[in-house]
């Protein structure tokens, strides 16, 4: 179960803005190079996040677009439903009608419970926190970095005795 180019790019350019909140817009362009998005998809991808009221376009000099909420009002379950639609495994758990057989098949619990945790998991994920992770993430790799320029600083130290 995989979600689309359309769900990891658009979260990925929510995530982006969410960086630069209160900072004024943000250009499409920017964004798509440092999320590496494709420009003419990531486009075609601010449409239904500005129709929902999610992020505003700004035009002008000084434009771009910036979201219309605090990071931390943003539900990712509610980004993921716009950009890809149900994340249902199968058709059937969404509309157990479709296939009779639901209410005696035990693949079908399956899948139900499958998509009950991914909906947890996304209904509990603000941007906000997305944010606070990216910057963890960060944190962890400037810290790392540091770590080998010490190491590699110490090897160079030994050879040259």
């Amino acid at each position: 179960m995989k979600l689309s180019a359309r769900a990891r790019y658009g979260t990925k350019a929510l995530l982006e803005l969410s960086l630069h909140w209160g900072k004024g817009p943000v250009l499409l362009k920017d964004i798509a190079q440092r999320q590496q998005i494709p420009l003419p998809y990531l486009e075609h991808l601010i449409r239904p996040l500005v129709k929902e009221g999610i992020i505003k376009g700004t035009r002008g000099t000084r434009g771009g677009v910036s979201l219309l909420k605090s990071p931390k009002e943003v539900i990712l379950s509610k980004v993921i439903q716009l950009l890809e639609g149900s994340i249902a495994p199968v058709a059937c758990v969404d509309n157990p009608e479709l296939y009779p057989r639901s209410d005696i098949c035990v693949t079908h619990d399956i899948w139900a419970e499958v998509k009950k945790a991914m909906d947890r998991v996304l209904e509990s994920t603000t941007l906000e926190d997305l944010v606070e992770r990216q910057k963890q993430k960060w944190d962890l790799k400037q810290l790392k970095d540091r770590q080998k320029q010490c190491a590699n600083g110490r090897d160079m130290k030994k050879k040259r005795q």
